[in-house]
């Protein structure tokens, strides 16, 4: 194709001849946001009061950064849940519900010593799999919020093991009077070394379990150098 001069592009009498501005593209229609339900709303606040709870606590936490990190205006927090208590009880009393609900289903081997295997790995697995519900749980809740706690939980979960304890108490000829001392000593045990785990994250929580039993089942004066889970020995099923 010729190239074309400057001299070619201009029009009659000389003057240039300015090319038509192309047109303008359609401008593109402003995504429409999808408005949540108020069910999907109120889930939406619980997740995020959660992970503000677990970072910084209930003191620490206010219904501004609630909203702001929900995206949604004050009164709307209010609306849902009356306040800042009103959201924190829901959200421990899910963790509660959760974390006693893992323990009690693995609460299933007949034997005394495996079912304290179970309870320290659901307790363990619960910190590993959901550091943010157990960090709520083991926060100080508020004196006037009105709330389960962990605590709590470890109680309900130490009256479980007293039932097991007494029963295997009076088949052997011990006090069953005793159950539940030695249930709260047991339950305290894991829950403490618990929370000393969520921090330190090692060694792995199959041996931090294996070393709780020998603590709880052997005693200091019997203690195994290298303890293993009871389940682990097993030959897996073919």
């Amino acid at each position: 194709m010729p190239e074309v001069s400057d001299g070619d592009a201009a029009g009659a009498g000389g003057r240039r001849v300015t090319p038509p501005a192309p047109a303008a593209a359609p401008k593109a229609k402003p995504a429409s946001r999808v408005r949540m339900s108020a069910a999907q709303r109120r889930e939406q606040l619980i997740a995020t009061g959660r992970q503000l709870f677990a970072e910084r606590g209930f003191d620490a936490t206010s219904i501004e950064e609630v909203a702001a990190r929900a995206k949604v205006s004050k009164p709307v927090v209010y609306e849902h849940f009356g306040g800042k208590e009103g959201l924190y009880a829901v959200v421990v009393d899910r963790e509660v519900r959760a974390l006693l609900d893992r323990i009690t289903t693995a609460l299933t081997a007949g034997h005394p010593r495996e079912l304290l295997e179970q309870a320290a790995l659901a307790l363990l697995g619960y910190i590993e799999e959901d550091a943010s519900g157990f960090r709520v749980l083991v926060r100080e809740s508020p004196l006037m919020a009105g709330t389960a706690n962990f605590s709590s939980v470890m109680n309900d979960v130490a009256h479980q093991v007293e039932h097991i304890l007494g029963a295997e108490f009076k088949s052997r000829g011990y006090d069953p009077k005793l159950a539940e001392l030695y249930s709260q000593a047991l339950v305290g045990m894991v829950a403490l070394t618990g929370r000393w785990w969520l921090e330190v994250r090692k060694p792995r929580k199959e041996t931090v379990a294996a070393h709780l039993v020998n603590l709880a089942w052997n005693g200091l004066s019997h203690l195994e150098a290298k303890p293993t889970l009871i389940t682990s020995r097993r030959p897996s099923a073919r």
